[in-house]
């Protein structure tokens, strides 16, 4: 599973895997809900707690997990304290990893473009996977 998939599964939980891939998928098949074994974190466990039929408080899971955290993590706008947030890696080459699930077309050696691109773009691809994203965070 890519880092778009680790964040998309941090958030959803399990049934987030399917929709991970960027490219359309049939809509007709559910992807199975069983949670992962893994030790888990506030999001985690809180993504995991979510209704699979409802949308999922995006802001609420994030919230709640950067509050578990010793250090003041700015996910509303940075890529990387998003990241840390759901205890994944946020390395430049995990960003760029990332970049590369997203199609990003730019110059990943300009981190400070790619970062807020690909913020915007989880953001986006949170919302169009039923999760609930005030429209300032998608902009």
């Amino acid at each position: 599973m890519g880092v778009l998939g680790n964040i998309m599964s941090a958030i959803f939980g399990s049934r987030a895997a399917a929709a991970a891939p960027t490219q359309p998928s049939a809509a007709g098949g559910a992807a199975p809900s069983t949670p992962a074994s893994s030790g888990g974190s506030p999001a985690q466990t809180q993504a995991h707690t979510a209704s699979p039929a409802g949308s999922v408080d995006v802001v609420a899971i994030l919230d709640k997990a950067v509050a578990a955290k010793k250090e003041k993590l700015q996910w509303r706008t940075s890529i990387v304290d998003l990241m840390k947030a759901l205890d994944l890696d946020s390395s430049l080459s995990a960003r760029k990893e990332l970049a590369k699930d997203l199609h990003y077309d730019g110059d990943t050696n300009d981190s400070a473009k790619m970062n807020m691109w690909l913020h915007k773009q989880v953001m986006h691809k949170l919302a169009e996977n039923g999760g609930k994203v005030p429209a300032e965070l998608k902009t």
